[in-house]
């Protein structure tokens, strides 16, 4: 799935009662129901601290601190691995990261983008490992792609699955096209993701996850692999818009052989309901949206 903040106590308390399960409960099934399940995780998990991002305008720039307990409410609902390359893993600074890795540890959640971490474990007699990415500071950089290229091909040597997640692309509800070609917003360059992710399996990766927009993008077999380029908003209790496509919330379900070729999958749509949160969509709109997209 795409982002996930489950709410914040920063700079005032917007936290959802039940330490956040109410959010996820209608969805939960589907994340248990998965060998690996994956999201990209907004914000930080910290008790108290000082942010170090410095916001000029309140009305469009979002700090985001969730109580270091709602691990536990992330690992219940299923996370195996979760993404910490975005634009709000250091809303806290490394500090506040190291903190989101030490919670997610505490739980059994795997983690992944700090220079440097990358998850990797064995499961099913197979070694596995996920590398993400993003165009922020102090995340494996997203805009190296020779750097990429070497770090996956490394990767690739010593597991038997490799998946990359990326954050990146322009941002909105009219981010849902993707352009093939470098991407710009506020200034600064969240990359060429049509040629990150294709260069991504060609250094090894066997999947390819992206998220970034806010809202769900196209999905591409390339060379056999899937790239995913947007999932979109998942779980976003607060700051976040969920007005029109930015609320859908696609659960992409995807089936790999061995060799880590796609065999089949399936998008299960979902939609965000502010305050009760995830519940299913019988228009199934983040579904349609995608392959509308894909087809464009």
């Amino acid at each position: 799935v795409g982002d996930v903040m489950l709410g914040t106590d920063y700079p005032d308390d917007t936290l959802p009662p039940d330490d956040a399960r109410g959010l996820l409960a209608a969805v939960a099934g589907e994340l248990r129901g998965a060998d690996i399940t994956f999201g990209n995780l907004e914000g930080v998990l910290m008790d108290g601290g000082q942010p170090v991002k410095k916001c000029q305008d309140a009305s469009v720039c979002f700090l985001f601190r969730s109580p270091t307990r709602y691990a536990t409410t992330l690992a219940g609902a299923g996370f195996d691995v979760m993404s910490l390359a975005n634009n709000h893993a250091r809303d806290f600074g490394e500090e506040g990261r190291s903190s989101s890795m030490a919670a997610l540890d505490a739980v059994g959640i795997r983690h992944s983008g700090r220079i440097g971490d990358v998850a990797s474990w064995e499961q099913g007699g197979r070694r596995i490992a996920l590398v993400a990415f993003s165009f922020t500071s102090g995340s494996h950089p997203l805009n190296d792609l020779d750097g990429a290229r070497a770090l996956v091909g490394e990767l690739r040597r010593d597991h038997d699955l490799v998946l990359v997640s990326f954050h990146g692309g322009a941002e909105g509800g009219d981010a849902t096209h993707v352009p093939f070609a470098m991407e710009k917003f506020f200034g600064e360059d969240r990359g060429n993701v049509v040629q990150f992710g294709r260069s991504m399996i060609d250094a090894g990766a066997d999947m390819v996850i992206g998220h970034g927009p806010h809202v769900p993008r196209a999905i591409e077999v390339y060379r056999g692999h899937l790239v995913a380029y947007s999932l979109g908003n998942f779980a976003t209790f607060f700051g976040i818009s969920i007005t029109g496509p930015k609320g859908y919330a696609p659960i992409l379900e995807a089936r790999l052989d061995a060799a880590g070729r796609l065999l089949d999958g399936r998008i299960v749509s979902a939609l965000q309901v502010r305050p009760d949160g995830l519940q299913p969509d019988p228009e199934r709109r983040a579904y349609r949206l995608v392959r509308s997209m894909t087809e464009a």
